[in-house]
């Protein structure tokens, strides 16, 4: 071994040791979720942890008897999808206009936008249920998707990556006779492609997560998401740990394939994020 090449390595190992102790205690909860979902009830809760004596997937087969899972798996699937794509349609759009058009009263407008970031969604939450109950949505798939289809927080970030596109891209495609609307959909939406990438898988982690609303405007089992069903596993004096850790991990898993199969996309997204 050469010289440089030890130095460096003597160099280096503290960081590998740092970063070992931090995936360990990062994986941690997760590999203890799945011991535990291997477990009976008693050994959950033990009061020193042990390991499952006799490990058995039954707590995985209890989960659909107890909750009407595969439905409301579909609805946790399609309020994600509608938010997904709603956020990406009308984020972009918004966040194309504050940032390259200009109008009367634009950074007013943007002002008052970005000040809801300021203020707590519980705020929001009697008026957008009278809001829902008027319109008779209550129970219904739009009851729950309508308040997550725009959020200022997609509008700003989307500003932001469009201003910092060069506006001699705009001027050349306008040269070229593109009306406004050809300017935004073919030439400075592709280029922002990281920013829809972040903002989608923002959208969608926080849309398969979300669990106050839906657990407001939704009472019937097979309407309501994921999110809602595992809560309603919580018993008032005590509850199956077991069943609550199958439950959530059979709810993770597709988050945990979207995030296997897009890494590189997910990463690429964040990344850019982290620059603007």
């Amino acid at each position: 071994m050469s010289e440089p090449a030890a130095i460096n390595r003597g160099r280096t190992w503290p960081t590998h040791v740092v970063l070992s102790v931090g995936a360990a205690t990062m994986v941690f909860p997760f590999a203890w979720q799945i011991i535990l979902s291997l477990s009976t009830q008693s050994e959950a809760t033990s009061a020193t942890p042990t390991f499952p004596a006799a490990p058995n997937l039954d707590n995985y087969a209890l989960v659909f008897e107890r909750l009407p899972f595969l439905s409301q798996f579909w609805v946790s699937v399609l309020i994600t999808v509608l938010r997904t794509v709603a956020q990406l349609v009308l984020c972009s759009m918004a966040g194309y206009a504050f940032a390259r058009m200009r109008f009367r009263g634009r950074d007013a407008l943007l002002a008052v936008t970005l000040s809801v970031l300021m203020v707590p969604s519980q705020v929001y939450l009697i008026p957008q249920y009278e809001i829902v109950e008027s319109m008779q949505w209550l129970n219904t798939v739009q009851g729950v998707v309508a308040p997550g289809l725009f959020s200022a927080f997609g509008t700003f970030l989307m500003r932001q990556f469009f201003a910092s596109l060069p506006i001699e891209l705009e001027e050349a495609a306008r040269l070229d006779g593109c009306n406004p609307f050809q300017v935004f959909w073919r030439v400075m939406l592709p280029l922002t492609r990281p920013g829809l990438v972040a903002l989608a898988i923002i959208t969608v982690l926080w849309s398969w997560n979300d669990l106050l609303w839906p657990l407001v405007v939704t009472t019937d089992g097979t309407r309501m998401p994921l999110s809602v069903g595992l809560a309603s596993l919580q018993g008032e004096r005590s509850t199956q740990i077991p069943l609550v850790m199958a439950a959530s991990l059979l709810a993770m898993a597709p988050i945990l394939v979207l995030f296997i199969t897009l890494q590189r996309r997910v990463i690429e997204g964040i990344a850019h994020t982290g620059l603007k």
